[in-house]
């Protein structure tokens, strides 16, 4: 964990503002998804955070990927591009996950020659694979409950469970395999419950297919929504982990190959963000304080992840609910209006915003003319 002594000298040598990536802490988080889940082989969600650093220290630690878009696979390719072609091949096969289920045909195209592995939902998306990605190995992604999750997913992607084996049976008419089944839950969920199921449910499905004479399936993808330790009331990594060990241990013999999806998971703790105050008011009674940063840049996770990120200061002093703005002339802009803070901080003292490394800044812009913040690597190896 970095300490806010160095963070400080960061931001001295750096500037403000500052997006500060923890590779120990990433390191960390990867080894603790392996220890809670053995048997599930990581796919590191790379829309969760793209930043090539962050891609190639996952790949040196073990990982396999989870892309949703040409410009993600050629981060992580980057990585293997030295490999002669035929490792190059075998390694995507075995570590990359196409897992968009609505997918540019463009892209398929570009990846047909690596036998890609490719999510799908419906049967226009089959006719799709056929045409630009025939060499493709299939994954049904089911439609499964979201509920309690922070951002639910099911109302845009998923198969209904009563049509699954009819379009595996489908797909397989039109040339194609359908390797396994998948599903996501929702990101950052609550409810373990909605693992559970969804094991349940994959379950049925693939004893379904069998009986129907399609037994190719070998793999089965959990997806993502695994939470970060955001705050104490999310339950223990642990507690998930020992549900999720039982039903697949129970329902799935061990020839069955178990992926995940996690992203928030392993990057959100491996992330800071030092901000600096550029302004102080009080308005309708209210102190207010601006920073150099907001939901145009860095905090742009409150906007569309439903996710809200507490600020801390370095400085001590009697504390107060106070309105903390980013720097851009829009309303919108705002990071929280219920921060308790110093009440004794000025123009220059500088505040910083833990667990911040999931989806932050994804849609990042100069809006205004504000500069994204700028990254820096600790602990790289």
């Amino acid at each position: 964990m970095i300490t806010t002594t160095v963070l400080q000298e960061l931001a001295e040598t750096h500037g403000t503002p500052l997006f500060v990536i923890d590779h120990d802490e990433l390191r960390s988080n990867y080894a603790t998804f392996k220890k809670y889940l053995p048997r599930v082989q990581a796919y590191y969600a790379v829309k969760a955070n793209p930043d090539p650093a962050i891609v190639k220290t996952l790949f040196d630690a073990g990982a396999s990927f989870d892309i949703s878009s040409i410009a993600e696979f050629r981060v992580v390719y980057e990585n293997i591009k030295a490999l002669p072609e035929k490792e190059r091949h075998e390694w995507i096969w075995e570590n990359i996950i196409y897992a968009n289920p609505i997918k540019a045909h463009e892209t398929l195209m570009k990846l047909d020659k690596y036998h890609p592995l490719v999510t799908f939902d419906n049967r226009d998306e089959i006719l799709k694979i056929k045409e630009f990605a025939p060499n493709s190995g299939l994954v049904l992604r089911l439609r499964v409950s979201n509920a309690g999750a922070m951002v639910e997913l099911s109302s845009k992607f998923g198969a209904e469970p009563k049509e699954a084996v009819d379009m595996i049976l489908e797909a397989e008419k039109e040339g194609l395999t359908v390797e396994g089944l998948s599903f996501h839950v929702g990101s950052q969920t609550a409810n373990f419950e909605n693992y559970v199921q969804a094991i349940n449910l994959a379950a049925l499905i693939f004893r379904e297919a069998k009986e129907r004479g399609y037994d190719k399936m070998n793999l089965l993808d959990i997806g993502g929504g695994f939470p970060a330790p955001y705050d104490a009331s999310v339950k223990p990594f642990s507690e998930l982990a020992k549900r999720i060990n039982a039903e697949l241990d129970r329902l799935f013999p061990p020839e069955v190959k178990i992926i995940a999806e996690p992203g928030r998971f392993i990057i959100a703790t491996a992330c800071t963000a030092v901000s600096k105050i550029i302004g102080k008011a009080v308005r309708h009674g209210k102190l207010c304080y601006y920073i150099d940063d907001g939901v145009y840049h860095t905090f742009s996770g409150i906007i569309f992840d439903h996710c809200q990120y507490h600020m801390d200061s370095f400085k001590e002093g009697p504390t107060q609910i106070c309105t903390v703005f980013g720097p851009t002339c829009d309303g919108l802009d705002v990071i929280s209006m219920t921060e308790e803070l110093p009440n004794n901080l000025e123009r220059n003292d500088l505040l910083y915003s833990k667990n911040i490394g999931a989806y932050s800044g994804a849609t990042s812009t100069w809006f205004n003319g504000f500069p994204p913040a700028k990254v820096v690597h600790v602990n790289l190896i």
